[in-house]
């Protein structure tokens, strides 16, 4: 019996996928659970229309990503740290606080693991963090330490 494959299945394939598989695990397993379909003209149909319509969630996704990134290009966010004697800097800024804030001020929400590189930001003045919105849109926002 050949199948189409809806999600991946261990030891059998990927999703998408055409397989053979023998009648009884093919109608008593997966496609009673929704993890595939009989391999004809409609299910081939189906299929299609499936990754059409995820490719179009995807392309908006992107173009959502790419305007988020824009915005953040023009934010500043700015903390205030105690500093010592020298103007070193006691504390430090965690993307952790910086997602914070985001939300807060912007109501812009990102997590706080899509920096990359993300390191504590200890030096005043303007430092620039990227952020990964989206497979291939990084942005670049604006952090700001000053006096208390």
């Amino acid at each position: 019996m050949k199948v189409i494959l809806l999600e991946d299945v261990k030891k059998v394939g990927k999703k998408g996928e055409i397989v053979n598989v023998s009648d009884g695990y093919g109608q008593n397993f997966l496609i009673k659970n929704g993890k595939a379909l009989m391999a004809t003209e409609t299910g081939k149909k189906i299929v299609a229309q499936q990754e059409e319509e995820k490719k179009q969630e995807d392309l908006k996704k992107k173009e959502e990503a790419q305007e988020l990134a824009k915005k953040l290009e023009t934010i500043v966010v700015e903390f205030k740290v105690k500093t010592g004697k020298d103007g070193k800097s006691f504390d430090h800024v965690s993307t952790k606080h910086i997602a914070k804030k985001l939300l807060e001020e912007h109501g812009i929400k990102i997590d706080k693991r899509k920096f990359i590189n993300a390191y504590p930001v200890g030096a005043l003045g303007t430092t620039k963090l990227k952020i990964e919105l989206y497979k291939g849109v990084i942005a670049t926002i604006n952090v700001h330490l000053s006096e208390k």
